[in-house]
């Protein structure tokens, strides 16, 4: 199974402070899905904005692969679109969001949709 991530959206299904250190937020996802993918999934996360210092766009490390989305409102969107667009239709592919549009569009495609407060829970319980 091939999870594509929309990170702000999992990000921000917690209110736990992450919008004061966005960085060592996305550091704390990316770890959690490098436990996910030890369990046999391919996840690629997509991030809203610049890769900051020491993040690499595009990297991949410990089966999850990080993409950056610069660009403005909606950006990562976008790039899940793209993303999903080469690689659907497929029943190996899914998305992990709670954003209704992006949701939408990607189920159009043939993908399925898992909202980001339960793959939150389902990160939790590897931790």
């Amino acid at each position: 199974m091939h999870l594509v991530v929309d990170a702000m959206n999992v990000i921000g299904s917690r209110p736990d402070g992450w919008w004061r250190d966005r960085r060592s937020a996305r550091r704390r996802l990316a770890a959690q899905l490098v436990l996910l993918a030890a369990t046999g999934y391919e996840v690629t996360v997509v991030f809203d904005g610049r890769a900051a210092a020491g993040e690499v766009d595009g990297s991949s490390a410990g089966g999850v692969t990080e993409v950056f989305a610069p660009g403005g409102p909606d950006a990562a969107d976008r790039a899940i679109v793209r993303l999903v667009s080469e690689i659907a239709p497929s029943p190996d592919v899914r998305v992990v969001t709670s954003d209704g549009n992006l949701a939408a569009q990607v189920q159009r495609m043939g993908v399925e949709v898992e909202g980001a407060g339960t793959f939150r829970a389902r990160l939790d319980s590897l931790s």
